[in-house]
Formats: C-alpha cells, structure tokens, sequence
C-alpha cells in the first residue's frame, strides 16, 4: 500500500516497520488542507493524529481504493466515524499505546490535589512556609470513581490497588466488567460514595456530560480529575461546582477552550469560567499531556502497525 503520513507526531518505528513490510509510505505533513486533498487520490491508507479533521470533504477526495485512516493516539472525534463505514474505509487508533502513561498521570494528579502539592509548591517559591493550610489527605481512606472502564479506566484502577483505596467503576458501554481492580457500579451509586471521580470516556455522546445536574447529584464533595476529553466538563458549570463546595478541587489535562489541534490554548483571550481555574489554588492544570511519554510514543507505533497488519493481512489471505 501506498501510505500518507499527515502529522509529524508518528516515531520512526512506524514508518520502518512499514516499509520493512513493503509499504510505501510518503510524509505529507508539509502539505496545506487543500494540497492533501488533491495528493490523496495517490494513497491507500493515511496515517494522522490531530492537524486536520477528517470529515466528509477529506473522505469524498480518496480514491475508490482508498482503504484506512490510522489515528496516532486516542479520541476520534474529529473523524467522521460513520461516512467512513458508508465508504467502506476502517478506521484504526491506539488507545493501548498510552494505556500506563495516562493511568501514572492520573493517580499523579489525584496525588497533587489531595496533598496540595502545587499550591504548597508555589507558596514556598513565592517565600511562604504554610503547613497546616496544606494538610493532605490519604487516598487509602477514599472511595475513588472511574467514569468510563476502557484501556484508561482499567489502568488507573490497577495502579490505585497499591493505595488501599475503595475503586467504584461505571462504563454505560459494558456489563460484567468488575474485577479484582474495581467494582461495577451504577452512575447513582458512585455519585453518593465517592470521595474522587476521575473521566476515562470518549468525547462522542459524552458532550457536557459533567454538568450542573451531574454535580449537583454527589451527596459529598468531589476532587475531579479529567485525562479524557475537555468538552465532557462544562467549564462554568465546574466553577460554580467549586465555588459552591461540591467539588473541592479539580485536576484537569484538558480543557473545553482548546484548540482542535489540541496544541494551543491562550489563558488571556479565555472566558471567565477558565480564568477562575487558571488564578484557583484549588487547580492543577496541565496542556493535554496525560498521554505523552517516550514509552507512549513508541507503544502507539506498535500498536497501530500490529492493527493494519492483522487487518490487512487477514484480507489478503
């Protein structure tokens, strides 16, 4: 097949395990929108991660033999799913890739906000020395809820074991998925237990899903923790959350206002409501990378050349 690499992001073990195989495979990520549109009548398959979207005028312009789109990385929603299956072209991603990185940057965020460490970190730059304002509080002791029980949501409880803490996990795709890691649950159930809910869902259906109703419904106040995808928490709804007391602090990767690109974010041209979470001590922000680490890079290499090859080879035999 001949492959068209759109973003820079893939590691190079990809490209030589293509070519190893005898693949082609040309990068495209010089190229304008328009100018990858009128290059696609050449390629089989392409591979992206987030520089364009990949929607219905991108799909009309393969050609008739055009076969895949391979996302580098997690969330697909900037990929139009079902013309996609109209057109018969199978869509590939890698969420096994960044499985161990996304689960230690959660329980690291869980960590941050539960002992105050970017707060106490920032008071003591600023030539502070407060210690009874920032007594923490042990995770062992807490009910923890995961929202979502994919490769992310099982990861994260796995590495939670080691702290003693009671793991409650509801996923409204699967039953019967409770294991040695977490316990199922209904939404209701881990809205009147826990302590600390943490997101591990798609974007897709899940737009706003954090909401005022949603807070509201937690008989105790909640530290949230959101690795997933910024649009499932409404901003506003959150600060009032915060400012209310039902949610005492929040940890957040991504975020609503970033760009689709997900590399660009300007706190001075922001709303209100992110304002408030930029100047909070109650906040610990981080520019969507919960899913990078060099061991992440590589692992969504392997995990996307094992997916064609099983897929494509399966349709050669």
């Amino acid at each position: 097949m001949r492959i068209a690499f759109l973003d820079k992001a893939a590691h190079p073990y990809l490209k030589n395990a293509l070519q190893m195989e005898g693949h082609t495979v040309d990068e495209l990520d010089h190229l304008t929108r328009p100018d990858v549109l009128q290059a696609l009548q050449l390629y089989d398959g392409l591979m992206i991660r987030s520089r364009l979207d990949i929607d219905r005028e991108l799909l009309d312009a393969c050609p008739p033999h055009f076969r895949f789109v391979a996302r580098w990385g997690v969330g697909t929603d900037h990929i139009d799913l079902e013309y996609a299956k109209e057109k018969g072209i199978q869509v590939f991603n890698s969420p096994e890739g960044s499985k161990h990185t996304v689960a230690e940057h959660t329980v690291g965020m869980m960590l941050m906000l539960l002992n105050h460490l970017g707060r106490a970190d920032r008071q003591i730059r600023d030539g502070g020395w407060i210690r009874r304002g920032n007594i923490g509080t042990e995770l062992g002791h807490l009910t923890v809820g995961l929202i979502g029980y994919g490769n992310m949501g099982q990861n994260t409880a796995q590495r939670l074991s080691g702290f003693g803490c009671k793991v409650l996990t509801h996923d409204k795709f699967r039953k019967n998925y409770g294991d040695e890691y977490a316990e199922e649950a209904t939404l209701e159930q881990i809205q009147e237990e826990a302590d600390v809910v943490s997101l591990h869902m798609f974007l897709e259906g899940n737009h706003y899903y954090a909401d005022k109703e949603w807070f509201a419904a937690f008989a105790k106040p909640i530290y949230l923790i959101n690795t997933a995808r910024g649009p499932i928490v409404k901003t506003e709804d959150l600060v009032e959350a915060m400012e209310s007391g039902k949610v005492l602090g929040a940890a957040l990767d991504v975020h609503e206002y970033e760009d689709k690109s997900f590399v660009h974010l300007d706190p001075a041209d922001l709303p209100a409501p992110f304002q408030y979470l930029h100047d909070s001590d109650r906040t610990v922000l981080t520019p969507h990378i919960a899913g990078w680490s060099e061991d992440a890079e590589e692992g969504h290499a392997h995990t996307l050349f094992a997916k064609l090859e099983v897929a494509f080879r399966k349709q050669a035999g």
